[in-house]
């Protein structure tokens, strides 16, 4: 399968002609002039200072200990439509106000801090998003330009906001609301910035479909077309990955509430990563997320379990694309599926409490195909994660948040792929705590 024009104007047009099915009339436009299309637009504006500590185990490569401070101010407006046209700028700026870490910009050591654990938070001052929306046809938007993205619960696509610089796409979009209960995307990016900086020549191509069972719950369909367009390599991971989610929350009664997570995806060689050798191993791989659990009034539980696939231990379900943060546990040691796969089965609570919020969650890895350890033998223990928090809220403007994670290891991984002996330089992934304190205005 080759990602060629066709194919891009196909899935760009899947959403846009379903509109032409009913009422191809222009939407009703409020005859603003352009000061007025400027004045009663919205704030793309926030801040958010970060504190955050890394306490690793000592390593032949980190020797210290990471404290980094950091301030993001995201400053923007989208003006309100005229004649159906809107327009959105946002410059985004990070400050390094301790850097006692090593902030990999441009995905490579920063000089002098590569004793420090990382902290993907790097000074960095650009255009964060600058977009053109079109409304001009009865509920459809086509948006072109840099944007921020997030689809479900952003395990394939999502703009890792979480870190101080997120992950914008540049290219165009299309989404139409014209069938009942049903939501269609579809989208072409030829690049993308990422959280280190970089500005990747990726593109990708996005097909999405959401029908809403009722409305807490959903059916969603997609496909995802990821080509890393680079020098063609033996271990690129271009694929291409198709899937299906079931999810929602069912109330029960005036007290009780039932939630459900059900999906299961297929991911395989697209365009590069067909020259991918045997030793590599093919783009062939699954995953599949299954869950459930109840809300009592605002208290709430549920236990899951997710797996990545892996092919042999050669290649494992990769998701380069999605806020990888927030799945296998928060203290980042999965961010890149390892290939010999990961299983993750965890619980999660949660308490809502006037303006506080508590969560925690409690993760088990195992691989999914046995690894090398340290000095010889083979082992499936990846160890376990607890992660904690406590949000405040204040309106909609202020948000102040306490998080912890608690990484512990299990077998030492060594850096071979498969049994026999292995070296004590291994590719282990050791105890980890790590702490945030963040504080947040929105306008």
């Amino acid at each position: 399968m080759k990602f060629r024009k066709k194919s891009l104007a196909a899935a760009l047009m899947l959403a846009s002609t379903v509109a032409f099915a009913e009422d191809v009339s222009p939407l009703e436009v409020v005859n603003y002039s352009i000061m007025d299309a400027i004045k009663e637009g919205s704030p793309m504006t926030s801040f958010r200072i970060r504190y955050e500590t890394v306490d690793q185990d000592p390593s032949t490569t980190f020797t210290h200990d990471a404290r980094a401070l950091t301030l993001r101010s995201l400053i923007g407006w989208q003006t309100a439509p005229f004649h159906n046209f809107s327009v959105a700028a946002q410059i985004i700026d990070v400050q390094e106000l301790k850097d006692d870490y090593n902030n990999r910009a441009s995905g490579v050591n920063q000089p002098g801090r590569s004793s420090f654990p990382v902290v993907v938070d790097p000074d960095f001052t650009n255009i964060n998003q600058l977009y053109l929306d079109w409304t001009g046809i009865r509920n459809t938007k086509v948006r072109l330009g840099r944007q921020s993205l997030k689809l479900d619960n952003v395990r394939f696509i999502g703009n890792i906001e979480y870190r101080q610089v997120m992950q914008v796409f540049d290219g165009v979009s299309v989404e139409n609301k014209s069938l009942p209960d049903t939501e269609l995307y579809g989208a072409f990016f030829t690049r993308n910035r990422n959280i280190n900086t970089d500005l990747k020549p990726d593109r990708t191509g996005i097909l999405h479909a959401l029908y809403r069972i009722s409305p807490t719950e959903s059916l969603i369909g997609y496909g995802y077309f990821y080509n890393q367009n680079r020098v063609a390599t033996a271990s690129d991971i271009s694929n291409k990955t198709f899937g299906v989610r079931l999810d929602g929350i069912r109330k029960i009664d005036d007290d009780w509430k039932v939630r459900y997570t059900a999906e299961f995806a297929k991911q395989t060689d697209f365009e590069n990563s067909e020259n991918r050798t045997a030793a590599q191993g093919q783009v062939d791989a699954h995953y599949y997320k299954i869950g459930a659990g109840g809300d009592y009034g605002n208290l709430w539980a549920r236990v899951d379990r997710e797996v990545l696939s892996s092919n042999n231990g050669k290649y494992a379900f990769q998701t380069p694309l999605g806020t990888n943060h927030l799945f296998q546990g928060w203290v980042d040691k999965f961010l890149t599926t390892p290939n010999q796969g990961i299983q993750d089965s965890f619980l999660t609570a949660g308490y809502k409490y006037g303006d506080f919020t508590f969560y925690t969650e409690y993760h088990w890895y195992k691989s999914d195909v046995d690894f090398a350890k340290v000095g010889g033998g083979t082992g499936d223990n990846f160890g376990h994660e607890w992660d904690a928090s406590v949000m405040y809220t204040y309106g909609k403007n202020i948000m102040a948040k306490l998080e912890y994670g608690k990484y512990v290891e299990g077998d030492q991984r060594s850096v071979a792929s498969t049994g026999g002996a292995a070296s004590a330089t291994a590719n282990r992934v050791r105890d980890t705590d790590k702490l945030w304190l963040t504080a947040m205005y929105t306008f």
